[in-house]
């Protein structure tokens, strides 16, 4: 029997290790592909052009992060937009889809079947670009304002779903019990259904959040005045005005002026790539942790 335990936990040793290992190596793989994209935005853009991208700065050179910050008033502006917007429409969306998610997952609710079948129609068909646009800026009137990046982003279907399909697996007892109790249908939300739902809160939260911060193309539709530009269309409109900028000096008849121009445009792509991307990436922890957290909480014991 000692031989035998003995075996088995050298078994289980050596598939803990293979297990560590495998995440090891798959962790490496994801992370190889951001270390070339840093590493890319610290190297000249000759170098890059002649050589490519490295896993090691070639020519460490900070010129792309010059070009970015050489107004940094400007970045810094757009920068607070969009955290406002996505600290904004994270907290409103979630808690939009929430109280939307346990209605329609109130079995004492008559019409919620009727609802669910009005949500799930419009993931199936839409009215198109033209109608959306002429509802937004002629109907809303909401053409170069804060709202026309707020709104859109506000409500998805598919996180609703994700948040019904959580709370529909609550356990009715739950729900009975608090209402012997004498809990109302809000404080049941508050009280017994968030608690519980941490995980869910956690994943929709983040798929918000990520929907907000990269939001460029609401911008581009409805925004005018540049010092309304969140920081996605910004970046956006930079990486435009140098490559227009290099295209009009070639067709001028200017090719060896602009060869000679020392303007990066692949090095500035993955420094706005770093730049874009830094805040998500330290917040993401955060996120993780609450998601743990949430999933421990919210098991159901037996």
């Amino acid at each position: 029997m000692t031989t035998m335990k003995i075996r088995q936990s050298c078994d289980l040793v050596i598939l803990d290790v293979l297990a560590k290992g495998f995440c090891l190596l798959v962790a490496l793989l994801c992370f190889l592909p951001f270390l070339m994209v840093v590493s890319g935005s610290f190297s000249s853009e000759s170098a890059v052009i002649q050589n490519g991208f490295r896993l090691i700065p070639q020519n460490f050179s900070v010129e792309s992060y010059k070009t970015i910050f050489a107004h940094p008033a400007v970045v810094v502006r757009a920068y607070l937009i969009t955290i406002l917007l996505t600290l904004a429409g994270t907290f409103l969306g979630l808690a939009l889809q929430t109280t939307t998610a346990y209605v329609l997952s109130r079995k004492d609710f008559k019409w919620r079947n009727q609802f669910s079948f009005f949500f799930y129609f419009t993931t199936l068909f839409s009215g198109g670009l033209v109608p959306y646009y002429l509802l937004m800026t002629r109907t809303l009137n909401l053409k170069d304002s804060y709202l026309a990046l707020l709104l859109p982003l506000l409500f998805s279907v598919y996180n609703l779903l994700v948040m019904k399909s959580y709370i529909s697996a609550i356990p009715d007892s739950l729900i009975e019990a608090a209402k012997i109790d004498g809990c109302g249908v809000t404080g049941t939300l508050v009280q017994i259904i968030l608690p519980l739902i941490k995980p869910a809160l956690a994943t929709v939260g983040l798929f918000i959040a990520l929907a907000y911060w990269n939001d460029w193309y609401n911008a581009m539709l409805y925004l005018k005045s540049a010092d309304k530009y969140p920081l996605q269309y910004f970046l956006y409109q930079q990486i435009n005005n140098i490559e227009g900028y290099k295209k009009a000096l070639q067709n001028s008849g200017a090719s060896s002026v602009a060869a000679n121009i020392a303007l990066p445009t692949q090095t500035l792509k993955m420094a706005l790539t770093v730049v874009v991307t830094g805040p998500i990436v330290l917040a993401y922890p955060i996120v993780q942790k609450y998601f743990v957290q949430g999933i421990t909480i919210g098991a159901v014991k037996g």
